[in-house]
């Protein structure tokens, strides 16, 4: 394990051992979750967007969607607990 040293202003380092002392754990472990929190957020926004990219060229590649009116009846079916058929993607 290595170690890092970060420097913090008083009022930030008062607010960490406030928040810390409230969620029962110590000042490190409260840095310390909150960097890995970050560092996952970072992370799956980059995956959410490296998905979405592949999908849209896939989309243009493809020229085929699937309309957004027979893509909201098909949820809609879903969230009322309905097993309706998966829309057709069709040339646009």
């Amino acid at each position: 394990m290595s170690t890092t040293t970060i420097r913090l202003t008083d009022e930030l380092k008062r607010r960490i051992a406030r928040a810390a002392e409230q969620s029962g754990t110590t000042a490190h472990a409260f840095i310390l979750e909150a960097i890995a929190d970050k560092a996952d957020r970072v992370e799956r926004r980059a995956e959410f967007h490296a998905t979405a990219e592949d999908r849209l060229a896939r989309l243009a590649a493809s020229g085929r969607s699937v309309g957004w009116k027979d893509m909201r009846g098909y949820l809609l079916e879903r969230a009322h607990g309905k097993a309706p058929a998966k829309p057709k993607a069709r040339k646009t």
